[in-house]
C-alpha cells in the first residue's frame, strides 16, 4: 500500500466537464462554469459565506451570514466571535475543507473589514486562499 497517496477526484481528469458555477454570475449566458475541484470549492465557499441564513427557502440554516456583521463595532471581541463562527460553519457545511488559518483585520477609518481564509481540501493536496473584503 502506498503511503501519502493523494486522491484525485475523477471529474478533475476530464477538463471539458464542468463541475460547478463561478461567482459572480456575470457570464455570457449568466453562469461561468468551473472545471476543477479547487475552483468549485472556492466558489462554493464564497457563495456560502455571502448567503444569509434563511435566504435559501428549503434550507433555512444554510449561509455564513457575514452581512449581519457589517454594522458591528470593529473590535477584537467581535473579530474573535466572527473567527469562531466562520470556522464552525465551514466545518459543518464543508467537511472536506480544513481551515489552516483565518485572519480578520480592519481599516476602521475606511469602514473596511478584511477576511483571509487559508484552507486545504482533505485528501487531495489542494491548498488555497480566499480573501473577502467588506466595505
Amino acid at each position: 500500500m502506498a503511503f501519502g497517496a493523494k486522491k484525485i477526484f475523477p471529474i478533475d481528469t476530464q477538463p471539458s466537464t464542468a463541475i460547478g458555477v463561478s461567482v459572480p454570475f456575470d457570464g455570457i449566458a449568466v453562469f461561468n462554469s468551473t472545471y476543477t475541484t479547487k475552483d468549485a470549492t472556492r466558489n462554493n465557499l464564497i457563495n456560502y459565506l455571502l448567503t444569509e441564513p434563511g435566504e435559501i427557502y428549503l434550507d433555512p440554516s444554510y449561509g455564513g451570514g457575514l452581512r449581519r456583521f457589517l454594522f458591528e463595532q470593529i473590535n477584537r471581541q467581535n473579530f474573535d466571535f466572527l473567527e469562531a463562527d466562520i470556522q464552525s460553519k465551514i466545518a459543518s457545511f464543508f467537511p472536506n475543507v480544513v481551515v489552516t488559518s483565518l485572519n480578520i483585520s480592519a481599516s476602521p477609518d475606511k469602514n473596511q473589514v478584511f477576511i483571509t481564509i487559508n484552507y486545504s481540501i482533505r485528501d487531495t493536496g489542494i491548498n488555497d486562499q480566499l480573501d473577502i473584503t467588506f466595505t
